[in-house]
């Protein structure tokens, strides 16, 4: 590769898809998942990637079954608890955006152990995006600033793209410089639209649970031969 990313996003999906087309219920298909979500991290890290985000839960999956969504929690928690000395292990620093407040107390409380005892990891910084959603990330800035300007903590004339910046959960993350998503789905599905404005996009038919390393590998390849240009010409960037 003559170029690697510093920051990896990935919209995990096709879990579902994958239970059905093996004749399982769909917890098999989560389970397969987090398997996946193991071998892609510490991928990523073998890679050199310095920044890796995933998209774990959004703000629009409690509209799925309450089921499905309780079976979806339990994963997670287990999940923090069987990885967390991978995650020392390989200096691994977690990470967390959206709105933990509104997830299960057994979910926040093993979350922010493991934030808590990896924050001096000086590895790969993992992003878990949890109960997350663009839109409500960018509504939250507004108001935040909104309240700021009428109470004249900041005037309107300094409000720019530093400030929204600021005020998003993303505020300590670098821009995203490759997006990957899995299932073969061609949408955003509302995952950090700020911070992938100049993002390049990979779209696999893999479903999740498949994506393996070799996977992250030929992502990562395609990314490498494509030409960065941030608004330039070509013969800008190559000068």
């Amino acid at each position: 590769m003559n170029k690697k990313p510093k920051h990896v996003a990935i919209i995990m999906d096709g879990n579902g898809r994958w239970a059905k087309q093996q004749g399982k219920q769909r917890v098999m298909g989560h389970n397969q998942g987090a398997h996946a979500v193991r071998e892609i991290v510490e991928a990523a890290a073998e890679e050199g990637i310095e920044y890796l985000t995933l998209f774990a839960f959004s703000t629009d999956n409690w509209n799925r079954p309450k089921e499905e969504v309780s079976i979806l929690m339990k994963l997670l928690v287990n999940s923090l608890k069987r990885e967390f000395r991978k995650l020392i292990k390989n200096n691994i620093k977690l990470n967390s955006i959206g709105d933990i407040e509104l997830l299960p107390i057994p979910v926040k409380e093993e979350l922010q152990y493991v934030i808590q005892k990896t924050k001096n990891n000086s590895g790969m910084k993992l992003t878990l995006a949890l109960n997350y959603g663009a839109k409500e990330e960018l509504t939250r800035a507004v108001r935040a600033i909104a309240f700021k300007v009428k109470n004249s903590i900041i005037s309107p004339e300094k409000v720019d793209q530093s400030t929204i910046i600021e005020h998003l959960y993303t505020r300590n993350l670098p821009l995203v410089d490759l997006l990957i998503r899995t299932s073969g789905e061609e949408r955003i599905s509302n995952f950090l639209l700020w911070h992938i404005a100049y993002a390049e996009l990979y779209f696999t038919k893999t479903l999740w649970p498949d994506f393996a390393k070799e996977d992250l590998h030929k992502a990562l390849l395609n990314y490498g031969k494509r030409e960065r240009r941030f608004g330039k010409t070509s013969e800008q960037v190559n000068a």
